[in-house]
């Protein structure tokens, strides 16, 4: 694809969200108006790059969308309520800015209401928001294309049974739903944070999303800013064979520093804006950017990155924030001081990292044998394969 022909796929893929969210309100009709909208899609990849880009990219997609919605109702019946519905779908006027922005808020937590299994909520957000196929979806998510497209089909049918409101939610729903929002926003980059950059991609870009059309919540800002943070050392995470690279070994100047500096000043309006009550996306971020501005590993605030893990415990007080503290500590008051809080955790025997870190810790304290031993612990309770790999290669330098 020539350089034109990229910037219209970027141009049509950033606002065809839009468009289906604007004609999901339209239709009430989510199946209807994906197909709609990748029919206007198709056009648009055909013949922007020919004839060029129309003056309002967003009102062609719309408009050219509706009239295929349009004759897909008219193809499925010919009564006159069909030809009526048909015709109060055809409006040639621009939508408002505000009315398209509401649309896409509305299609966010309408794919993240509580209503439907976490799974769901991944799968048709991705379907959705990101624009992905049901096969990339499958892919992405490590099951067989049968199955999401019969979890998609589920989704949809629990939105259209149960009545799922297509709105904002209420000031009083809010906080529950957005937590929601953000959980699965995140869990999508988790997804993509291990190798698949593609859903890392996305799950930055559902972020932005989610600040342009929310900029002044600190949970939006600060999974954000933790996003960006994070996926700002992807360069430096793995060698050229795809080895695991530790945060102490990085090369630091294949980081991407705008993604940094973007990174930080969200961390500052998030936790000016949660200064009252500590918010765990903005406290998690802050930890990251402490390890983001630090000129080496070396140099790292250990004492700031405990003090954030301990805000963090006060909102978030679970074993995995109390495991990834003791590594803290461990780094700043030795092996020996991280170890004694790592076994003092409850609920993490299956955890692999649990048993990784201790393995670390153990083999700083040249305890070999009890180290060997997490080692094995830590690879029997399952690992992505660079991980495992990783964890292999340490196990084999104990000899």
């Amino acid at each position: 694809m020539t350089d034109a022909g990229d910037a219209v796929a970027r141009l049509v893929r950033d606002e065809r969200a839009r468009v289906l969210a604007t004609l999901i309100r339209v239709t009430g009709s989510v199946d209807l108006a994906e197909d709609a909208t990748q029919d206007a899609v198709v056009r648009a990849l055909e013949t922007w790059p020919r004839d060029g880009v129309p003056d309002n990219p967003r009102a062609w997609l719309l408009v050219t969308a509706k009239r295929q919605a349009i004759d897909h109702i008219r193809r499925e019946g010919r009564r006159a309520d069909k030809e009526t519905a048909a015709m109060g779908l055809f409006d040639p006027a621009d939508e408002p800015a505000e009315v398209v922005r509401d649309d896409l808020l509305r299609l966010v937590f309408t794919c993240c209401h509580p209503f439907l299994s976490l799974d769901a909520q991944v799968a048709l957000a991705l379907r959705t928001l990101a624009g992905m196929s049901t096969a990339e979806v499958a892919r992405g998510l490590l099951v067989p294309e049968a199955t999401m497209a019969k979890r998609l089909t589920r989704a949809k049918q629990k939105i259209t049974r149960a009545g799922i409101p297509y709105r904002v939610p209420a000031a009083e729903e809010l906080p529950d739903r957005l937590d929601g929002v953000a959980g699965t926003v995140y869990l999508i980059f988790n997804e993509g944070y291990g190798g698949r950059t593609e859903l890392a991609a996305e799950a930055v870009r559902l972020g932005r999303v989610l600040a342009e059309l929310m900029p002044d919540e600190p949970t939006v800002l600060g999974l954000l800013a933790l996003m960006l943070l994070q996926e700002s050392r992807r360069a430096a995470r793995t060698d050229a064979d795809s080895t695991p690279v530790l945060l102490a070994d990085q090369d630091r100047s294949l980081w991407d520093f705008a993604a940094i500096k973007e990174g930080v000043e969200l961390v500052g309006a998030a936790l000016r804006r949660s200064a009252d009550t500590p918010n765990r996306y903005a406290v998690q971020a802050a930890v990251a950017a402490c390890h983001a501005l630090a000129p080496s590993y070396d140099e790292t605030n250990w004492d700031a990155v405990v003090s954030w893990y301990d805000v963090l415990l006060t909102v978030q007080d679970t074993p995995v924030v109390h495991l990834n503290r003791a590594v803290a500590v461990g780094e700043r008051d030795g092996a020996a001081a991280g170890l004694a809080l790592v076994d003092g955790i409850d609920g993490l025997d299956e955890y692999p990292w649990w048993h990784a870190s201790r393995a670390e810790l153990l083999n700083r304290l040249g305890d070999k044998d009890s180290a060997r031993t997490a080692y094995e612990r830590a690879l029997a309770a399952g690992m992505t394969e660079p991980t495992a790999g990783h964890l292999r290669r340490r196990l084999g330098d104990l000899g």
